[in-house]
């Protein structure tokens, strides 16, 4: 047994010291506790998951299938002509149902352009202005 200095003062500061380490090692003790369980869980989950098979050696199945990106829209100009003279021309998008007639297939940029003349209207149905982003009412 160590010797332990014989005054008061001493004595109370030895045991204040000895306490607060008891107190930190009771923090670090429950700490490395809470870690501890949480490993052993973590193995447990793992232990508990299907395994994984084994990776095939490069090439020796086949590719899997995608689909492929979906073709640019395109746009066409549709002017009508009437007895009385042509109609305000109509901007479609390519596949829209509601075209009459023998369209001109445009490019998106000169659709953009062509929206901008007050002669040219997009059409109610399709709505290319909405697809060129220039949904303007």
């Amino acid at each position: 047994m160590p010797q332990l200095p014989p005054d008061p003062v001493r004595l109370r500061a030895i045991l204040a010291h000895l306490d607060r380490q008891i107190a930190d090692n009771e923090t670090i003790a429950i700490y490395l506790r809470l870690q501890r369980d949480a490993a052993l869980k973590a193995l447990a989950d793992a232990e508990r998951q299907p395994e994984r098979p084994q990776r095939q050696s490069k090439g020796s199945r086949p590719l899997p299938t995608f689909t492929p990106a979906s073709a640019k829209v395109g746009y066409v100009v549709q002017q009508k002509r009437t007895p009385t003279g042509p109609e305000p021309a109509l901007i479609h998008i390519a596949d829209c149902s509601m075209i009459e007639g023998t369209p001109q297939s445009i490019r998106a940029d000169e659709a953009r352009v062509a929206l901008t003349d007050p002669n040219i209207t997009a059409c109610e149905f399709c709505r290319p202005d909405t697809e060129l982003g220039m949904d303007i009412e």
